[in-house]
This record gives structure tokens, sequence and C-alpha cells, in this order.
């Protein structure tokens, strides 16, 4: 599966991994030597702590760099009327009469409890490509849907502010 992320999703995933690499690899490394010199490997907690950090370390740049290679770039979606990547969404549920307001972001940006939402989940894909007054219906599984009113659009655009998410 290929995600869908922006050149500021892959930059800023560039930069983590020049990060790892350059200055978290080598302090890493060092403390592996520095704890290994201890003694008796089996019973040296200092050491097994360290090498699990470097190993940590180790796997979220694979892991970033596989995201990178497989990544599919796109560009802010959504015309000047619809809602888009990045854009901020006022929407109402009337079935819980409530009012939220939610970011559409890439997945790899996540964080639902601040209201930032992947264009992917449910209400993502729900809502991308409408405009305000349109009454767009959430599937969130087989058996449960419910409806939502768009509200207000407020264009934005990748500042970066966003972090990637640590998985």
């Amino acid at each position: 599966m290929h995600d869908e992320l922006t050149p500021g999703d892959i930059q800023k995933m560039k930069d983590e991994i020049e990060h790892r690499t350059k200055i978290l690899r080598p302090q890493l490394m060092a403390e592996v030597k520095r704890t290994r010199e201890y003694g008796d490997l089996s019973e040296n907690y200092e050491y097994k702590a360290a090498k699990q950090e470097k190993n940590r370390n180790e796997s979220r740049i694979r892991y970033l760099q596989a995201m990178i290679d497989t990544a599919i770039v796109v560009e802010k979606s959504g015309d000047a009327d619809t809602v888009g990547l990045f854009d901020r969404v006022t929407v109402y549920i009337p079935e819980d009469d409530e009012e939220q307001v939610l970011q559409i972001v890439t997945t790899v940006r996540v964080n639902a409890l601040a209201g930032i939402i992947s264009k992917e989940s449910p209400i993502g894909r729900a809502i991308i490509g409408h405009r305000v007054g349109d009454t767009v219906t959430v599937k969130v599984n087989e058996t449960y849907s419910y409806d939502m009113v768009i509200r207000n659009i407020e264009k934005g655009e990748d500042d970066g502010e966003i972090p990637i998410n640590r998985y």
C-alpha cells in the first residue's frame, strides 16, 4: 500500500532521518559501547536498554525511508469553495446536536484528539470535495453511518506546524 504524502511530509521525514543518522546514531552507538564494558552481558540491563534504543532508532529510520520510497506525492487539493487538504472545516452533527472543527491532513500527521484527521478516515473521505451547506454521510462500518452538515471551510496551507506521527 502506498501512502499519499505531501512534499512537506516527505521533507519532514527526510529531516528526521538525517537527525537520526547523523546525531542520534553515533550517540546510541557510543552508549552501547560504554555499557558493554560493564561486564557480563547476560545480566547487564544498561547494555540491553542501550541496544533496544539503538534498534528502535534503526527501525524508525527504515520505516521512514520505506514510507518515502513508496509514497505517492500529492499536492494540496480542493477548489476555493470545497474541502481540501489542510483546510479547517466546521461540521454540525445533527444526531448529537454538536459542532466540531476538524482539520484534514495526510495519514502521517493525524491527531484525532486535537481534531486533526486523515483524509483517509471515514470523516475525511466523506467531506473532501464538498461545499458549505452540503450534508454528507459518514460511513463508519457496514452497519453504522451518520450525517454531517458542513457549516464553514477555512482554507489552509501546509505551514509545517503539524508534526509527523512518532508511531
